[in-house]
């Protein structure tokens, strides 16, 4: 289970980081 979880936050980490790079210039007032 807990590789499991590990490898879909992993996987999850990086599509959010793709969307981030799109996201990032408007959301930095609220980081």
């Amino acid at each position: 289970m807990a590789k499991a979880s590990m490898k879909k936050m992993l996987e999850a980490g990086v599509h959010f980081g793709h969307r981030a790079r799109f996201w990032h210039p408007k959301m930095e007032p609220f980081i």
